[in-house]
C-alpha cells in the first residue's frame, strides 16, 4: 500500500477501539467498561463509520479480564445494537498468563478479527509483555482453527522482523493485515520519517492500520488516510478531542477522521466492504 493507493481512491477501513484495558472512567467519564457501555458505544461508532471495534473485557469492577464469558456479554450486547459491524477481539495483556490471552477467542460465535501482538513490548515500569514465539504461534494457529482473521500488531521495527519471521514458519491468508503502533516506551517513536520506514518495510502485498497513542492519533489517522492504509482512532489509544479538552466519546474521533478522509477524497468502507478487502 503506498500514496497510489491515496491517489486511487481506495476505501479506508476504520477502526474504533472502544476501552482498552488499562485507562478507566478515572481517565475520563466517557470510556465505556460493562458490556453494554461497550455495546451502545459500538454501535455510535458504526453509524459514525467505524467498519472494525477493537474490544477489550473489563470485570465489573472496571478491571481487565480475559474471560470467555465476558467477552461473549460484549458480543451478544453489540449485536443487540449493531447487526453488521466487525467485532476484533484483543488477545494481547501486559503480565497475563498464555492460557488466558486464548480465552478472547473461544466465544460463540468466534470474533471475526483478534489482534496477534508480534513481540516483546515494555510499556511500564514492572510488567513487560513477552509476547514469545511459541505464544504467536499457539494464538496464530487457534484463530486459524476458529476462523479468526489475526490483525498483526506491530509495535516496533523489530515486530515487523517478527511479521516476516511468522510468515516463514506458518501460513497466514492474504491478504496479511497489521497495525503499525507509534508512542512511547519500547514503540515505534512517532515520527513521519518512522512511519515512511515502517510502511516501506511490510510484508509484500500487506494491508496496513495505523495507530498513533495520544496526541499523535490524529497526524498518524492522517498520514495513514495519505499513504493508503487504514486507521485506528478511539478512547482506548487516546481520550482527548484536543489539547485540554475531553473527546465525548468515541464515535466523535471517527466523526472527525471520517471527515478528514472524505476531504482527501477517500471513501469510508462499509463493514461489508471491509469484509471484501480483509478477505473474511
Amino acid at each position: 500500500m503506498s500514496y497510489d493507493e491515496f491517489l486511487a481512491g481506495e476505501p479506508v477501513i476504520v477502526t474504533a477501539a472502544l476501552t482498552g484495558g488499562v485507562h478507566g472512567k478515572e481517565t475520563t467519564p466517557h470510556l465505556p467498561e460493562t458490556p453494554e457501555e461497550i455495546g451502545k458505544a459500538a454501535a455510535e461508532a458504526e453509524a459514525a463509520g467505524a467498519a472494525v471495534v477493537h474490544v477489550h473485557a473489563r470485570q465489573p469492577n472496571g478491571e481487565r479480564t480475559f474471560a470467555t464469558e465476558r467477552f461473549q456479554e460484549i458480543d451478544d450486547a453489540v449485536r443487540r445494537r449493531a447487526e453488521d459491524v466487525i467485532i476484533q477481539h484483543s488477545t494481547g495483556g501486559t503480565g497475563a498468563p498464555d492460557a488466558d490471552r486464548h480465552l478472547p477467542l473461544r466465544t460463540d460465535p468466534a470474533p471475526e478479527m483478534a489482534s496477534l501482538d508480534m513481540g516483546p513490548l515494555n510499556r511500564y515500569d514492572h510488567l513487560t509483555s513477552e509476547n514469545t514465539r511459541g505464544l504467536v504461534d499457539s494464538l496464530r494457529a487457534e484463530m486459524v482453527e476458529r476462523g479468526v482473521k489475526p490483525e498483526l500488531e506491530l509495535f516496533n521495527d523489530g515486530h515487523l522482523n517478527e511479521a516476516l519471521g511468522l510468515l516463514d514458519r506458518r501460513d497466514l491468508a492474504d491478504p496479511v493485515y497489521g497495525t503499525l503502533i507509534f508512542g512511547p516506551g519500547t514503540l515505534t517513536p512517532p515520527t513521519p520519517r518512522n512511519f515512511l520506514t515502517a510502511i516501506d518495510n511490510l510484508p509484500a502485498g500487506a494491508q496496513f492500520n495505523t495507530l498513533g497513542f495520544g496526541r499523535h492519533q490524529l497526524p498518524f489517522a492522517t498520514m495513514g488516510l495519505l499513504f493508503g492504509g487504514h486507521v485506528r482512532v478511539g478512547l482506548e489509544d487516546n481520550v482527548y478531542y484536543r489539547q485540554g479538552e475531553l473527546a465525548t466519546s468515541n464515535a466523535q474521533l471517527v466523526e472527525r477522521v471520517v471527515r478528514i478522509a472524505d476531504e482527501l477524497g477517500r471513501p469510508v468502507a462499509t463493514p461489508s466492504q471491509a469484509r471484501e478487502i480483509l478477505g473474511l
